[in-house]
């Protein structure tokens, strides 16, 4: 037998050596040069040359959490694609939404998605909801460098904790800045560029007792509403049958709803807008 073929595909030593949980510290010490904020950057802003996420809603709901995201990404003052997905489950129990540079933010999602799977079979268990948050903090702000010269990520991040108390206010929301600070928030948030439009809308159509259905329905007509007002922001496409994309987060777990489901709520969100389109 030649020399070393004992080894042939195996992984290296380091993946099986007990050590760290972090699937992003253990990169960083096989293979720096994969983490997005361990690359070397060239100077000047690059910003001009990323494709940009652009609107996330979140809310909360007795129970559970709501997020959805519009389809456009834009390069300047041109859409650089009409149906991207901003939405993705994180785990089992929480999903995280995109903003920003486009790119990077996907790589992002790969990337936490993989951490936390990375955690659970070291551990044996599952991170807790704040666990999760304070890992993606620390993410984003491994990407600052980036972020200083036009390539910031702004993910949202939500979830439940299926071992809480009491499971109908075990839903959270959790914001970030460029340089990585995590911001616990209340009832409901956005970030991209139709966020502050988005806010408005929810500010004004939020109720404590929302149920889920309920909450879809406030996040497309709070993504309908950042569109009205903000370019960036992709409304609903009729012909091209393009409708924002939504996740549920609750007891049974993190799902996607149904897109036949979305595309009859726009279409009603749609024909009430019609009816008072100034309201």
């Amino acid at each position: 037998m030649a020399a070393g073929s004992a080894s042939y595909g195996r992984l290296p030593e380091s993946f099986s050596t007990p050590g760290t949980s972090s699937f992003t510290d253990l990169l960083g010490q096989v293979a720096p040069e994969l983490l997005p904020g361990r690359r070397a950057m060239p100077p000047g802003n690059a910003g001009h040359l990323s494709a940009h996420g652009t609107t996330i809603v979140a809310l909360q709901y007795a129970g559970g959490v709501v997020m959805a995201g519009d389809r456009r990404a834009t390069a300047g003052n041109m859409i650089a694609n009409r149906d991207m997905r901003k939405v993705y489950p994180a785990d089992e129990f929480s999903v995280i939404g995109i903003a920003g540079s486009a790119g990077l933010a996907l790589e992002f999602v790969r990337l936490f998605q993989v951490e936390l799977e990375h955690y659970e079979k070291m551990e044996g268990v599952m991170l807790s909801l704040s666990g999760k948050a304070t890992k993606l903090a620390n993410m984003v702000r491994g990407n600052l460098a980036a972020a200083m010269q036009g390539l910031a990520v702004v993910p949202l991040f939500a979830g439940i904790d299926p071992d809480a108390a009491d499971p109908a206010s075990s839903g959270r929301i959790w914001s970030y800045d460029p340089t990585g600070g995590p911001y616990p928030e209340q009832k409901f948030h956005s970030v991209g560029s139709g966020s502050i439009f988005a806010r408005n809308s929810m500010k004004k159509l939020y109720r404590d007792d929302l149920d889920g259905d309920r909450a879809v329905r406030l996040a497309i007509e709070a993504l309908y509403d950042a569109a009205d007002d903000d370019t960036a922001t992709g409304g609903p496409d009729l012909g091209r049958q393009i409708f924002p994309l939504v996740f549920q987060v609750d007891i049974d777990g993190a799902r996607e709803i149904d897109g036949d489901t979305i595309a009859a709520l726009t279409r009603t969100v749609v024909q009430d807008r019609t009816a008072n389109p100034g309201g």
